[in-house]
């Protein structure tokens, strides 16, 4: 069977094909749940997943996650697929219990489909996890992802609205995923750095996060560096400095930037996050803090040992200053 270029079959892929941040605020604007005094976690602050508590200080995490291919090898967009939904749990500080697929397939090779949920099963099986089920539907672009079920204890909760002045800013991964999958869109290149920072796990920066006392934390996907740290900045009534050479790249990704790799929903972060941002960086620059991440590392309000400091959260309104 010749081999299909995934990518070309969808406009946007992975976390690059959210819709735009500001028009989901638009949408849900005032749809904030219930008032029911066991939901830990809702719909205020847009976390990373809802935690709901059981009994004796335990809550459970419930979250999905989906996308269209970022990659054209369908084991390996599995695979990113997986971890992408994983991540939500890791970022609560919680621990995955099960996980269900979500599927829209097109008119396409079901042996395609097959390696699809190979790599997610593969990934869920490093997790420690089994795959319990899932829905599928036909649809016009090929759709993967996962809804994951885990659990926390309550005084172990990481949240977004939780950022107290301060504090070292600590991010787990590189960036510039976003920019190395336009790029493979374009030409068919594969970075083997970006594929491997996208199917790693954020297990163990959350539970060295988790030994640290973190209280606030959120990963780092399709809404960029920027946009996640702002809507943290936001939720907590704190303002960030973030150092611009202590972030992490993804080797060659600024290369690749300057290339004119640019995913749209960059340059969409960017805007969206642009009034609320101090600085004299380059354009080029806050494109690149403003990359829309695919399965990105955790952002952390706190030192977590082995990981960069990329700035500090600071007194005042939520903005964030770029030096």
């Amino acid at each position: 069977m010749e081999p299909i270029a995934l990518t070309s079959l969808a406009a946007g892929g992975g976390c690059a094909c959210k819709i735009p941040a500001g028009q989901l605020e638009s949408a849900v604007a005032g749809l904030v749940g219930t008032a029911d005094p066991n939901v830990l976690v809702g719909l205020d602050d847009g976390d990373d997943a809802a935690a709901v508590r059981l009994h004796d200080g335990l809550a459970v995490i419930s979250t999905a996650d989906f996308f269209t291919p970022m990659l054209n090898d369908p084991y390996d967009w599995g695979r990113v697929a997986a971890a992408n939904a994983l991540s939500d749990v890791y970022a609560m500080g919680g621990t995955p219990l099960t996980a269900i697929n979500l599927v829209g397939w097109p008119d396409l090779p079901l042996d395609i489909l097959r390696e699809v949920l190979r790599g997610g099963m593969d990934v869920a099986t490093q997790a420690g996890i089994s795959v319990t089920g899932g829905h599928s539907i036909t649809s016009p672009e090929p759709i993967y992802g996962m809804a994951v079920t885990g659990t926390v204890a309550e005084d172990k909760l990481m949240r977004n609205d939780a950022a107290a002045a301060g504090l070292p800013i600590t991010l787990t991964k590189a960036i510039g995923v976003g920019i190395f999958n336009n790029k493979h869109k374009a030409t068919g290149e594969v970075s083997a750095e970006a594929v491997e920072s996208m199917t790693t796990l954020n297990d163990r920066a959350a539970r060295l996060a988790v030994e640290a006392g973190v209280k606030a934390a959120t990963d780092v996907t399709g809404f960029g560096l920027l946009g996640h740290l702002y809507k943290m900045c936001r939720a907590s009534g704190v303002g960030a400095e973030i150092e611009l050479d202590a972030v992490p790249e993804i080797p060659g990704a600024k290369q690749a930037l300057a290339e004119g790799f640019v995913p749209g929903g960059s340059r969409r972060n960017l805007e969206w996050v642009r009034s609320h941002l101090d600085t004299t960086a380059s354009e080029e620059d806050l494109v690149f803090l403003a990359d829309a991440q695919t399965s990105g590392g955790l952002l952390i309000i706190g030192e977590v040992p082995g990981y960069p400091v990329i700035g500090r959260t600071v007194a005042g309104e939520p903005r964030i200053r770029i030096v």
